[in-house]
């Protein structure tokens, strides 16, 4: 089998990521981005909304045909199911109630969880420390796809497959690349997420259970949202491993898009990663970043250099790593 993605391997280096010096040396240039540090006043409001939003959408797709069922999953449940992925996300770090509230954040994140009809957040709070303190690292950060992905996913059509198959990659991936013990907040997780999947059964029928599972895999998968896993670290540029985007979906994804930023000060809520850039613009401003998301989809499919193996691999430093 030929590998027309252009890459028969990663792209393999021995250093350590780049964020900490960067983050060190921003932050004795710019000491006010410390103040950034805080926790995000609108997140609490806006996942209350979003959950409650998909409770009042199954009740209102109870009586739909399939296949109107299916539209509005992937037009309307998708958006918002894949923003509570990205709000969970940002909830891992402790941006809703604090640092000093680590246990309030854990069910919270449980609690945004509950439209996504799978259990999620607890295992992606485990794995997401490692992709933040071992990015790239072999063995250690789940991001990154398997040599398996890697040899099958390398011509469109494939890679095309790969980009509809993402929700369940990134679900097997964990077990693969780098197994942990389950937590008992995993199993919460999934007692909370089944109690639900349950009632809402029991209260309106199969069709909002189906809706919500629909609008996870389909919203995760091939949609415009979903630009940002490849847009994030995937090469499009030889040399840089973490790009930023800056354009308008950023305003229902958490500011996600700012991943150079992000990836700086991790500790930073995506509302304030705005003021990261604009604080200390000769950071970013002429750095590589992408546009679209839509396109950066496009090109990943189409482009013989781009492909599952088109990531940053590096051996890490068990000891001594810090987020």
């Amino acid at each position: 089998m030929g590998n027309r993605a252009g890459r028969s391997d990663f792209e393999w280096v021995y250093t350590d990521q780049p964020h900490t010096q960067r983050r060190q040396e921003m932050l004795a240039k710019y000491p006010a981005i410390k103040a950034l540090m805080r926790p995000d006043p609108q997140i609490k409001w806006t996942v209350l909304g979003m959950v409650l939003s998909q409770l009042l959408a199954c009740w209102l797709v109870r009586g739909l045909a399939w296949r109107w069922l299916l539209f509005w999953a992937y037009a309307f449940g998708g958006c918002v199911n894949h923003s509570l992925t990205l709000a969970i996300h940002d909830i891992s770090h402790n941006t809703a109630f604090g640092t000093g509230c680590p246990a309030y954040n854990r069910w919270f994140a449980i609690f945004a969880n509950l439209p996504i009809g799978l259990p999620y957040a607890a295992s992606f709070k485990k794995y997401h420390v490692d992709h933040h303190r071992y990015l790239g690292g072999d063995g250690l950060d789940v991001d990154v796809p398997t040599r398996l992905e890697g040899w099958l996913f390398c011509t469109p059509a494939r890679k095309l497959l790969w980009l509809v198959l993402q929700p369940v990659l990134y679900s097997l991936r964990p077990l693969c690349v780098n197994p942990k013990a389950v937590t008992r907040l995993e199993i919460l997780n999934t007692l909370v997420q089944l109690a639900v999947d349950v009632a809402i059964f029991a209260l309106w029928g199969i069709k909002p259970v189906a809706y919500l599972l629909a609008g996870t895999l389909l919203g995760l998968g091939l949609h415009p949202i979903s630009g940002h896993f490849v847009a994030e670290h995937y090469m499009f540029l030889k040399g840089h491993e973490t790009y930023s985007y800056y354009g308008p979906l950023n305003w229902i994804t958490f500011n996600v898009g700012y991943h150079m930023e992000h990836h700086d000060f991790p500790s930073i809520p995506g509302c304030n990663l705005p003021l990261v850039r604009k604080i200390a613009p000769e950071y970013y401003d002429h750095l590589p970043q992408h546009h679209s998301w839509v396109k950066v989809l496009w090109d990943f499919v189409w482009d013989d250099s781009l492909g599952p193996y088109a990531r940053v691999k590096r051996v890490c430093r068990l000891a001594g790593d810090r987020l």
